[in-house]
């Protein structure tokens, strides 16, 4: 063959390769995975105004359940959590005992809260989880604004982790929560935040 042929098939051949090459890298590859909630490094803080002056602030433990996560795909993913209503504390006895009876939470009778995703999709920039979270044993569509999740790394026992924070705000009256405490002692929007660290 003459060289100056041979020459230009194999610049054509690299050239071909590369741009093949170059196709193929920028593709996705499938990048869908499950992790499960760490219960020990997971909570649900709330915080409610009280008559209008001050504010009250607890937290409730004990939150399970797993999280789907599509890279490509963000309407792919999804969340399951179940939270432990009996751990219900805002740092006073009394008050707690009365948060935990049927005037509130009525652990007795609903002793979990639950949240289902619906959809996972982001809104200018922002991570945002829609489902349904059933709360003393009404269930109500709510949004949350989720920073996260971070990059997996490596966690304590060679445990691969990552983590979140969600945060949203519900009405009582959206589930008959607490009815026999009007807005004027006992604010009707309650904040919510929710950190989450879970692992594979």
């Amino acid at each position: 063959m003459n060289r100056r042929i041979f020459t230009s098939v194999l610049s054509v051949l690299l050239l071909t390769g590369a741009s093949a090459f170059a196709q193929t890298s920028t593709q996705p590859s499938a990048q869908t995975s499950s992790w499960s909630i760490d219960t020990n490094h997971a909570q649900t803080d709330f915080r409610i105004r009280h008559m209008g002056v001050s504010t009250v602030r607890g937290s409730i433990g004990g939150v399970t359940g797993t999280i789907v996560w599509d890279e490509n795909d963000l309407t792919k993913s999804s969340v399951n959590a179940t939270i432990d209503a009996t751990t219900v504390t805002t740092n006073n006895g009394m008050r707690d005992k009365d948060l935990k009876s049927a005037n509130f939470f009525n652990v007795e009778k609903y002793p979990t809260i639950t949240f289902k995703s619906t959809s996972v999709n982001r809104v200018n920039g922002k991570l945002q989880v829609t489902g349904d979270l059933t709360l003393a044993g009404v269930t109500k569509p709510v949004t949350l604004d989720v920073d996260g999740p971070t990059a997996p790394q490596k966690g304590m026992g060679g445990k691969t982790v990552i983590g979140l924070s969600a945060t949203g705000k519900i009405k009582r009256s959206d589930f008959n929560f607490a009815p026999k405490y009007p807005g004027a002692m006992l604010g009707n929007e309650v904040q919510i935040t929710i950190d989450v660290e879970a692992d594979q």
